[in-house]
C-alpha cells in the first residue's frame, strides 16, 4: 500500500508540474491534514399535505402560498410534502409523515376512525358552500348516455376508490337510481387524477366518467371542455376539510387554526391573491360530527354493493 501511495504522489507531482507555464511556480498541495464536512440534518417542521388528487407540481402551485402564509403567520416551521396516492397520503398520516392533512371528507372519515385525525377546518368552495358535489361525464356526441340509467352496462373511469366526488358521492346517485357498482361493464381507476378521469373520456376510452364538481376547469387550457357534457350531479356533502394528527400540540393546532380563520378573501388583496391560488375564498371551523352524512353515505353504498 505504501508503495502504490508512493507511486500515486509522484503522479500527481508530475501532473502539477506539467500544467503550470515556465514562469508559474508549483503548488505544494499537503495531504496530512483533512476536515470532516458534515452535513445538517433537515430541520424538524410540521408537514402539510394536500391529498394527491392532481399532479404533485398541480398541488405544490395551489398550495405554497398558503404553506407560506401559515408560517409566517403563526411562526411554526410547516411544509409541504407530496404522498404519490390516495392510499399513501393515509399511510404516511398513520406512520406519522403528516401532521396536517388536507383531503376530502371521506379520506377524512378513514383518517380519523384509523388514527384519531381530528377536523380543524372546512374549506369554502369558490360558489360560497362549504360543501361540494360529484358529477358524472360524458363525451356530447355520445347519444348512448343521457340519464343516470343509461350508464348501466358501460365503460365508468372513476378518480379513486377513495375519492369522494370522483367516486363514492356518484356511487350513492347510482344507488339512488338503483345501480350498484355490479351493473357496468368495467370500473377502471385513474390513479388518483382528476384530469387522467376527464381525458379518459375525452379520448373516447371510457363511455363515462366520475369527478368532483369544477374539476373540467382544470383542463380548460388543454382540451375543448365544450366536448364533455355533464350527465348528472350528485347532491351535496361536507367539504374538503384540514385535519391534524393526535401527535400535534394542540397549541400549534390553535395557531394554525386562527391563521386559517383570518384570511380574509374579500378585503385583503395578498389574502384573496393565496385562496385563489389554492381554489377557493375561505374556512369555516369544522368538527367530527360534521361529517356524519359521510358515513352514512358509506354504509349505504357499502349495503348497495353487499
Amino acid at each position: 500500500m505504501s508503495k502504490f501511495l508512493n507511486i500515486l504522489c509522484v503522479f500527481l507531482g508530475a501532473v502539477l508540474l506539467a500544467a503550470c507555464g515556465e514562469d508559474e511556480q508549483p503548488i505544494r498541495v499537503s495531504l496530512d491534514s483533512r476536515r470532516e464536512i458534515a452535513v445538517k440534518p433537515p430541520q424538524p417542521a410540521i408537514t402539510y399535505a394536500y391529498l394527491p388528487q392532481y399532479s404533485h407540481s398541480e398541488s405544490f402551485q395551489r398550495h405554497q402560498q398558503l404553506v407560506a402564509y401559515l408560517a409566517e403567520e403563526t411562526g411554526l416551521p410547516i411544509r409541504q410534502v407530496f404522498p404519490d396516492t390516495f392510499a399513501h397520503h393515509i399511510s404516511m398520516f398513520g406512520q406519522g409523515k403528516i401532521d396536517i392533512s388536507f383531503s376530502n371528507p371521506f379520506v377524512y372519515v378513514n383518517l380519523a376512525n384509523r388514527y384519531g385525525a381530528k377536523a380543524m377546518a372546512r374549506i369554502v368552495e369558490e360558489d360560497g358552500r362549504a360543501e361540494f358535489r360529484g358529477q358524472i361525464i360524458a363525451r356530447q356526441d355520445n347519444n348512448a348516455i343521457r340519464l343516470v340509467e343509461d350508464c348501466r352496462g358501460k365503460s365508468w373511469v372513476a378518480v379513486d376508490p377513495s375519492s369522494a366526488g370522483g367516486y363514492l358521492f356518484p356511487l350513492g346517485l347510482f344507488a339512488d337510481h338503483g345501480l350498484t357498482s355490479r351493473d357496468f361493464k368495467e370500473v377502471a381507476f385513474s390513479g388518483g387524477r382528476q384530469e387522467n378521469v376527464i381525458l379518459g373520456v375525452y379520448a373516447g376510452l371510457h363511455d363515462f366518467g366520475t369527478i368532483r364538481e369544477g374539476a373540467l376547469q382544470v383542463l380548460a387550457n388543454r382540451i375543448d371542455i365544450n366536448q364533455i357534457r355533464v350527465v348528472a350531479t350528485s347532491r351535496a356533502y361536507p367539504g374538503w376539510v384540514y385535519a391534524y394528527s393526535p401527535r400535534l400540540a394542540q397549541e400549534s393546532v390553535d395557531k394554525i387554526r386562527a391563521a386559517m380563520l383570518k384570511l380574509d378573501y374579500k378585503n385583503n388583496p395578498r389574502h384573496r391573491a393565496i385562496l385563489d391560488a389554492a381554489r377557493f375564498i375561505g374556512f369555516v371551523a369544522s368538527a367530527d360530527r360534521d361529517f356524519d352524512p359521510i358515513r352514512e353515505l358509506n354504509r349505504k353504498v357499502k349495503q348497495e354493493g353487499e
